[in-house]
C-alpha cells in the first residue's frame, strides 16, 4: 500500500506527535508499505520526506500556499490513502485534507490532542463538521480524546480509537523487581509546558509527601524541558525543596534506565489525550498514577496497573497511598511486569489503521 502522511510537525522537532508519526512511518515501512510524509517543519533532507516550508513568525509549521503544494505532491505520488495528523489547531494538516479531497484520495484524519470546548467550537465555526460529506474516517488516540471529536464530526462520521503505538520489547523490564524500601522514588516525564500544569505537579508531590506515613521518604525526578522550567525551578527554590531533581531532557535509553529505578510514575495533566510516557512506564513495570478523565485511563485500571484520581486531592492521595503501601505497590508492579499492554503494540496499531484505510477507500467520497 502507498501511504502519504501529512503532519504540521515532524522530525527534527521532538514532541509527542513528531515522534509518534515517525515511529508509525518506520513500522509501516517494516511491514512492507511504501510510505512518505509531507510536513511544514524545516530540517535536513530525509528519504521519503517532503518539506513544504516558508518563513513564518516563531517558526510556525505552516505554509500560506500549502494546499497547492500538497495537491501537486499527492498528484505525483498517487497514494492509496492520505493519513492526516492534527493537534488542537493544525492549519497545514487541514490543508492536506483539502488537497486530498481535490485529488479524490481516501483520507484518514487522526487527532492526537484533547479538544477543549474552545477548540471544538472553533471547528464548528469553521464548518469542519459532518466529515462524512468529505468521505473522511476519523481516529483518536483514546476514548477520552474521541468524545469531543465525535460531537463535532457529526453522527454519520466514524471516529475510531486507534492507540498510540509502542515497541513493547524496548520497555520490557530486565532483572528482578525492585525490593520495596522506605525511600519511594516518584518519576514524571514530559514536556514542561504551561498546558501540562508542571508547577501543579510540584504542589502535588508536596501534598503527597505531607500525607505519606511517617518513616517514608519521598524523592522525585521530573524529566523534560520546556518554557515552564524556569517557573518550576523558582518554585523549588522558594520552597527550599531539595528532594526533587530536574535533570532536563533524557534520551529513550536514559528514560528506560530511570524507570528501572522508579517506584511510582505520575501523569497528572487533566487534558492528556493519551500519555505515551505513562504507557512506557506501565510497560516497564512501574505503577502509574494519572487522571481518570485522561487518555491514560485506556490502559490503566484502578488497582490493576496503577491508581486513578479525578481531582488534585485524589491524585495526591493516590501517590501517598502507593508510597505507604509497599504490598499494593509491589502487586501492581508485578502485574505490570508480567503482562503487556498488547493493544498498544505496533502490530495491533497497524492493523487498526489498515482497517480505517479500508473504510476510507469504501466511503462514497473516497472512491476514485
Amino acid at each position: 500500500m502507498r501511504i502519504l502522511h501529512v503532519s504540521d510537525c515532524y522530525l527534527p522537532r521532538l514532541g509527542g506527535i513528531e515522534v509518534q508519526v515517525a515511529d508509525l512511518i518506520g513500522s509501516q515501512r517494516k511491514a512492507g508499505h511504501d510510505v512518505e510524509v509531507v510536513t511544514a517543519t524545516p530540517g535536513e533532507p530525509l528519504p521519503g520526506v517532503h518539506r513544504v516550508t516558508a518563513r513564518m513568525p516563531f517558526d510556525l509549521p505552516v505554509h500560506p500556499r500549502g494546499t497547492g503544494h500538497l495537491t501537486r505532491i499527492m498528484a505525483g505520488y498517487r497514494p492509496d490513502v492520505v493519513h492526516v495528523h492534527t493537534g488542537a489547531v493544525s492549519p497545514f494538516a487541514w490543508m492536506g485534507v483539502l488537497a486530498a479531497r481535490r485529488v479524490r484520495i481516501p483520507t484518514v484524519v487522526t487527532v492526537h490532542s484533547m479538544w477543549d470546548p474552545v477548540t471544538a467550537n472553533l471547528y464548528r465555526a469553521l464548518k469542519i463538521s459532518n466529515w462524512a460529506d468529505w468521505g473522511l474516517v476519523g481516529t483518536a488516540v483514546s476514548e477520552a480524546a474521541a468524545r469531543p471529536i465525535r460531537r463535532v464530526a457529526g453522527p454519520r462520521t466514524p471516529v475510531h480509537v486507534v492507540s498510540n503505538g509502542l515497541d513493547l520489547s524496548d520497555w520490557r523490564p530486565e532483572g528482578p523487581a525492585r525490593t520495596p524500601t522506605d525511600e519511594v522514588h516518584v518519576v514524571a516525564v514530559g514536556r514542561l509546558a504551561p498546558r501540562k500544569q508542571p508547577v501543579r505537579l510540584l504542589k502535588l508531590l508536596e501534598a503527597a509527601k505531607a500525607r505519606a506515613p511517617k518513616g517514608i521518604t519521598l524523592r522525585a525526578t521530573i524529566v523534560g524541558d520546556g518554557p515552564a522550567r524556569g517557573q518550576m525551578e523558582r518554585h523549588l527554590r522558594s520552597k527550599r525543596i531539595d528532594w526533587v531533581e530536574m535533570p532536563g531532557r533524557y534520551t529513550r535509553e536514559e528514560i528506560r534506565g530511570l524507570l528501572a529505578e522508579a517506584d511510582v510514575f505520575v501523569a497528572p495533566a487533566p487534558r492528556e489525550s493519551f500519555g505515551l510516557a505513562a504507557l512506557e512506564a506501565r510497560a516497564a513495570g512501574v505503577p502509574v498514577v494519572a487522571r481518570s478523565q485522561s487518555g491514560v485511563a485506556d490502559f490503566v485500571s484502578p488497582g490493576k496497573e496503577g491508581l486513578l484520581g479525578r481531582t488534585f486531592d485524589e491524585l495526591a492521595g493516590a501517590v501517598a497511598r502507593l508510597a505507604g503501601d509497599p504490598a499494593l505497590r509491589g502487586a501492581i508492579a508485578e502485574h505490570n511486569r508480567s503482562t503487556s499492554p498488547v493493544r498498544c503494540s505496533w502490530p495491533v496499531v497497524l492493523e487498526g489503521f489498515e482497517r480505517c484505510y479500508e473504510r476510507a477507500a469504501d466511503a462514497p467520497s473516497g472512491r476514485r
